[in-house]
Formats: C-alpha cells, structure tokens, sequence
C-alpha cells in the first residue's frame, strides 16, 4: 500500500507511529458510547443516572473537578462502583466491535497499513480505558498500547471505579510514551517517530515527533500546526474505504 506521507528517510534502528485515538482515528470519541453501551446492556435502570452524569459534566466545565474525577464519577454512576472483569470483557468487545464496523476513518485505516507495510510500530496512546481499548487496538493491528488504567486490586477479577494512576492525557500521556520507550530500550537518537492527532493536548506527542500530523484538528490545533511546521490533514475528505 502507498504510504501517503512517504518521505525518504534514513535507515533508523526504529520507527514508530504513535497514534492519539478518539477523533483521530475514530469519528467520535469513545468513551460515553461505552458507558452507554454497558449500560444498556447490562443495568438499564442506571440509564436513569443520566441527569447526575450531566451534573458531573457541568462540574467539569466549571472547574470543579478534574479530568480524571469526571471520567470516575461517570463509571461509578453507569456501570457500578466495583464489577468483574469477567462481566465487562463481552460487552468490551462487542463495542470494539461497533466502534470498528462504523465508527473509524476510512483515511486512519489506510495510514495505519501504510505505516505498518513501511515498518513503523504502531503505539496506540489514548485517555480512554484500557478496559475497552485493548479490544479496540486487536481488531487494528495495534503493536501496543498506552491507555488510561483502573484499579484493579490484584488476585481478585474485581474492578474498581476509580484511576490507577494518571488519566493518559497531555502531558501524562507524553510520560508514559516516553516511559514505554525506556522499557522497550529505544531511544530518541535510534528512532524515527512519527505521530498523529486531532488535540492540541498532544501537543508534547507531536513536538516530540520527526512527522507530526494534525489529523482533522481541532480548532486550536489547526491554529498552532502551521506555526509548528506540521502537517494537516483531513481524514473526513478521504472515503477510500
């Protein structure tokens, strides 16, 4: 498969293809789909939360809580303070499997291949759950992923409804890439990176990269991509699929 952002490059003992995921190469984001979609399949009397979700929300915007209390706060609500990961993990995978049938850029899917037919590792990074996008990553080919973690207490099949650790997002995502690639003894001098997303909240991902693609940007990011040198593109444009 052509690569549509083929350049001659050296020959780098790596090359990674770092990719954000909601919006960038999923039309919508994620992660409320998933809580409805549990829900609805699972306790459907917690769909009668939805206005306390809103409440959340509304705290959010107003900076009363953070990122990473929102997204506990909606979980608790929609899917339970604690459930097994066994009753999860079919309704996980039935939503990576909607999510891939009809909710993917056509266009993310051709540089995907495209990067991978080059040699390039595909690193998926994501603020949304590892509980959903694991499946998600599989069904694409994903070589590894970093993704928002849960606690999960260990020696039970328990989950709970609150962050192990940092929401993967910003500043905390770009420390768990540069984290992965001490673990996987690449580094920067070695390795040709490449890196896409549609949020200025990459910004760290995408300054670190040797390509950096703006894909279908936000407003903010399609403002600084230009002063940064980065490529734009729109991958609504592309229905090659």
């Amino acid at each position: 498969m052509d690569d549509p952002l083929a350049t001659a490059i050296p020959d780098y003992a790596h090359r990674v293809a770092m990719y954000d995921m909601d919006r960038t190469i999923t039309r919508s984001g994620t992660y409320s789909g998933f809580l409805m979609h549990v829900a609805q399949r699972r306790q459907q009397w917690r769909l009668l939360l939805l206005p306390l979700v809103g409440l959340a929300g509304a705290a959010y915007s107003l900076r009363l809580i953070d990122r990473s209390r929102l997204k506990a706060i909606n979980l608790r609500l929609l899917v339970g303070k604690r459930f097994r990961r066994t009753e999860i993990a079919p309704l996980a995978e039935s939503y990576a499997d909607k999510v891939v049938a009809r909710g993917l850029h056509p266009a993310a899917l051709d540089q995907i291949a495209a990067d991978r037919e080059a040699g390039y590792r595909l690193l998926l990074a994501t603020a949304s759950f590892h509980l959903y996008v694991d499946a998600i990553a599989r069904r694409l080919g994903i070589d590894d992923v970093l993704a928002t973690r849960l606690d999960e207490p260990d020696g039970t099949d328990h989950i709970h409804a609150r962050l192990a650790g940092d929401n993967c997002y910003g500043d905390a995502k770009f420390a768990r890439i540069d984290g992965w690639m001490a673990a996987n003894a690449i580094t920067r001098d070695v390795a040709h990176i490449r890196a896409y997303s549609d949020h200025v909240s990459d910004h760290p991902m995408l300054h670190f990269a040797d390509e950096a693609v703006a894909t279908t940007p936000s407003r903010k990011l399609k403002r600084l991509a230009p002063q940064m040198g980065w490529q734009v593109v729109d991958w609504r444009a592309r229905r090659g699929r």
